[in-house]
C-alpha cells in the first residue's frame, strides 16, 4: 500500500500569551492511496489542526509531512501554495462560495486564480458540475440553492485540479440528513473512483461512510481503526 500523505512524529504549538498550547503532541500516520478516513475527536483534541496541515494550510513546529512522496514541511509559501493546487482539494463545512457567482463560476475560481481558465478548462468545469448533479443550474447563484446544492458546488470546485486527496472538515455539520446522505454518497463515489478523502466529522453516523476511523485526544492518536478494506483503486479517467 502506497501512502497518499505521511507523517512522522508531527508536533503543533501554538504560543497564546506566553502560554504554550500542545495542539498535536508528535502524532505519527500513514493516509493510504484510495482510503476515506474519519478524523474524530472531542474540541480540542488536534483534529482540525491536523487538517490544516494536511492541507498545507499550517507548518508544524516540528516532524516531517510527506505528501505524494515529497517533504512539504519546510517549503516556503509559494512551494506550499503549488502543493495545494497540484494534489489537495478542499471541502468547507460552510462552503465558502462568492455570492455574486453563478455555479458555474465558483466551480472556475481556483482556475481564474490560476490563469488557466480557458474553453477546455470551462467544459471541465461544466462536467463536473453535471457529475455533482447541478447540470440544469450552472447559471445560478448561491442564494438560489439549498444547503445541500451549495456544498455539491463546493465539492466540484475542490475537483476542478483533479487533486489526489480531497480533505473535508465537517462537509455535513449544515445540512439536514437528507442532504448529509447524498453528499456521504457522493464522496463515497468519488472515494471509489480512486480519490483519498480525509474528514473531520463529531458525527458517528457520518463517520460510518469512512474506511477507517482515527480518534484524537489532547493532541494524540487514541485510536485508530480499519472499518472497511482498502480497495482496487479504479482507473482515474483522462481528464
Amino acid at each position: 500500500m502506497s501512502a497518499a500523505a505521511r507523517i512522522v512524529n508531527l508536533v503543533k504549538n501554538y504560543y497564546l500569551e506566553g502560554v504554550v498550547v500542545e495542539a498535536l503532541r508528535g502524532i505519527t500516520l500513514d493516509f493510504y492511496e484510495g482510503d476515506f478516513v474519519a478524523l474524530m475527536g472531542p474540541s480540542g483534541s488536534g483534529k482540525s489542526t491536523l487538517l490544516n496541515l494536511l492541507g498545507c494550510l499550517d507548518r508544524p513546529t516540528s516532524g516531517q509531512y510527506y505528501l505524494a512522496g515529497r517533504n512539504v514541511s519546510q517549503l516556503d509559501d509559494d512551494e506550499l501554495s503549488e502543493v495545494r493546487s497540484r494534489y489537495i482539494g478542499f471541502v468547507f463545512q460552510s462552503y465558502h462560495l462568492l455570492p455574486q457567482y453563478t455555479v458555474l463560476e465558483n466551480i472556475e475560481v481556483p482556475l481564474l486564480y490560476q490563469g488557466r481558465l480557458d474553453q477546455r478548462a470551462r467544459q471541465r468545469c461544466v462536467r463536473l458540475a453535471q457529475m455533482v448533479g447541478l447540470g440544469d443550474r450552472l447559471g445560478h447563484r448561491p442564494s438560489q440553492l439549498s444547503g445541500g446544492q451549495q456544498q455539491r458546488v463546493a465539492i466540484a470546485r475542490a475537483l476542478v485540479n483533479d487533486p489526489r486527496v480531497i480533505l473535508a472538515d465537517e462537509p455535513t455539520g449544515n445540512l439536514d440528513s437528507k442532504a448529509s446522505v447524498e453528499i456521504m454518497e457522493l464522496l463515497t463515489a468519488l472515494n471509489a473512483a480512486g480519490k483519498t478523502i480525509i474528514m473531520v466529522t463529531h458525527e458517528n453516523d457520518i463517520a460510518a461512510w469512512a474506511r477507517r476511523v482515527i480518534r484524537l485526544r489532547d493532541g494524540r492518536v487514541e485510536s485508530d481503526t480499519r472499518t472497511r478494506p482498502l480497495h482496487k483503486l479504479a482507473p482515474v479517467p483522462a481528464r
